[in-house]
């Protein structure tokens, strides 16, 4: 399965944006669809995922944040509310057929990453 992530852009805080995973070589509902993102110099946080196990916020962004799932389109869409500045990082989608819900948060149980698209939020 491929993943393209978009939407990301240069946003003031308190404002919203809205990225996109489009899931290309597979059948979207067959995959557990996760956002991550990485702050530079660190590991990839999770952000929000959407699968079979339901969905399930990082604490970080929970209140501010909703992920939800298109099965016609293919994607996979991840509405970002009242930003902060240190929400400034690389947003990846990732997908895995297999991973478990207790995984989910784990960077590790995903084998299919997109390229990533940039969020900045200024203050």
């Amino acid at each position: 399965v491929q993943l393209q992530a978009s939407g990301g852009g240069l946003v003031q805080a308190g404002g919203s944006l809205r990225l996109s995973c489009e899931v290309s070589g597979g059948t979207l509902r067959s995959y557990t669809i996760t956002w991550f993102r990485q702050f530079v110099g660190n590991e990839r946080e999770f952000v929000a995922g959407i699968g079979r196990h339901g969905t399930l916020y990082g604490d970080s962004v929970k209140g501010r944040v909703t992920i939800s799932r298109d099965n016609a389109k293919n994607t996979v869409d991840l509405q970002m509310n009242s930003l902060k500045p240190e929400d400034t990082a690389v947003y990846y989608c990732a997908a895995s057929a297999r991973v478990i819900s207790s995984s989910r948060r784990s960077q590790e149980s995903y084998d299919n990453w997109g390229q990533g698209t940039l969020v900045t939020v200024s203050s």
